[in-house]
């Protein structure tokens, strides 16, 4: 059976994703700051809760170790956990902004990914699933048909062209590892008050798609649910 731990899993695109690797038949771990919220989301799902704090290198280590003690070792990684970050103007935004934004979104999936890799070598097919954003696209952003192309959020944005990047230097550095980065695509969530036209379900096509391909599966990648994406 595959055993699937999923960062930022008690609400929205996590959890939904969560769901929908439980009805394929994975074992699903929750990951989640916060306990209460996390054990509650894995209750209702049947799932595992792990408590994991992406921005925390002791709270990363911790979840790892307890993993590997219960587990023994997991077969899929989804980087899921996100923040927004300020609704600032640009020039209002100040490095401090840019550090909450980038350690959660970025140094926050190099300190996971860092922390469960030698448990995901411990799969015969190893997947990582990061979730970005069309948003960090530079063809999407520059396409004035595109929704991307009339929201300004200049960390989040940069934060997800970097997840985009980081993503395809993972894969290209550990060709026993399938590492692809997954755009939800403009979907109901708390990040936006839940304006998006897609669902969740459909926001979370690309993601359950990328954490089920085969040992002959893509790596590299950057996939929304239609296929791949422009960078």
């Amino acid at each position: 059976m595959t055993t699937t731990f999923i960062t930022g899993a008690n609400r929205s695109l996590g959890y939904e994703t969560a769901r929908r690797l439980i009805e394929a038949g994975h074992t699903v771990l929750i990951g989640a700051r916060d306990p209460e919220r996390g054990r509650a989301a894995a209750d209702a799902l049947g799932a595992r809760f792990v408590q994991i704090d992406v921005t925390d290198d002791a709270s990363v280590a911790a979840a790892a170790a307890h993993i590997e003690a219960r587990e023994g070792g997991i077969d899929v990684l989804i980087n899921n956990a996100g923040v927004f970050g300020t609704h600032n103007p640009a020039d209002q935004i100040t490095a401090a902004d840019a550090g909450e934004v980038f350690d959660v979104n970025v140094v926050g999936i190099v300190r996971v990914t860092h922390a469960f890799l030698p448990l995901l070598r411990k799969s015969a097919h190893p997947v990582i699933v990061n979730v970005s954003s069309g948003m960090g696209s530079f063809a999407a952003t520059h396409d004035a048909e595109r929704v991307e192309s009339r929201n300004l959020a200049p960390l989040y944005t940069a934060s997800k062209a970097a997840v985009t990047m980081l993503t395809t230097q993972y894969a290209k550095s550990w060709p026993d590892v399938k590492v692809n980065a997954a755009d939800p695509g403009y979907t109901a969530t708390d990040f936006n008050g839940h304006s998006g036209p897609q669902t969740v379900t459909e926001g979370t096509d690309a993601i359950v798609e990328l954490a089920t391909i085969g040992p002959d599966g893509p790596t590299g990648t950057f996939r929304d649910r239609h296929g791949e994406m422009a960078w």
